[in-house]
């Protein structure tokens, strides 16, 4: 069965930016969806978030996709090094793995403050697409420029797009969804 996952950031929730209609876009073709609500600022920690994952765990598979925008990026990787599935693809947007300024570090620090086993992480997945813009307030373009690099994979540079979302005008994402429909 085709999945997707949907990872949203720091003090975010499923209805925002791009993910209500980009679910709606893959669920008509043919995907199973899961936008999951991550516990925010207080409760942010990696163990709280998994702890959500594990409940719709059953729909991680050879056929899965994960999208992460933001911090939800970041808990992808966690996921990848976690799990020891090699899923269809992972899209990272604008995600922080720890160059600075990112202007959360605090709060995102149980997700990016320790060393990502990039090995692992790319053993993981058969493909791996990573967005990042020049202006995103958040998170310095330098993190998706280091992904792109630990990863082994094209940085899709796309100028002026902010931290794409709805505040960049991204309620859609129509490059993101192109990538996924080639898979």
């Amino acid at each position: 069965m085709k999945s997707a996952f949907i990872f949203h950031g720091t003090a975010g929730h499923p209805k925002e930016n791009w993910f209500p209609w980009l679910k709606g876009k893959l669920e008509l073709l043919g995907y199973t969806v899961i936008v999951p609500q991550f516990p925010t600022l207080a409760h942010q920690t990696l163990e709280n978030w998994f702890n959500v994952f594990e409940k719709y765990k059953e729909f991680y598979s050879e056929d899965t996709v994960l999208i992460g925008h933001s911090l939800g990026g970041s808990f992808l990787l966690r996921v990848l090094e976690k799990y020891d599935i090699k899923i269809k693809a992972a899209f990272i947007v604008a995600a922080p793995i720890g160059v600075l300024p990112i202007k959360n570090y605090e709060g995102d620090k149980p997700f990016i403050g320790h060393a990502l086993d990039w090995k692992k992480i790319k053993s993981h997945s058969n493909r791996f697409f990573i967005f990042h813009s020049d202006n995103d307030p958040y998170v310095d373009f330098g993190n998706g420029k280091e992904l792109s690099k630990n990863l082994g994979t094209e940085l899709i540079f796309i100028p002026d797009a902010g931290h794409f979302n709805e505040k960049a005008g991204y309620l859609q994402f129509d490059l993101l969804l192109d990538k996924i429909k080639e898979l």
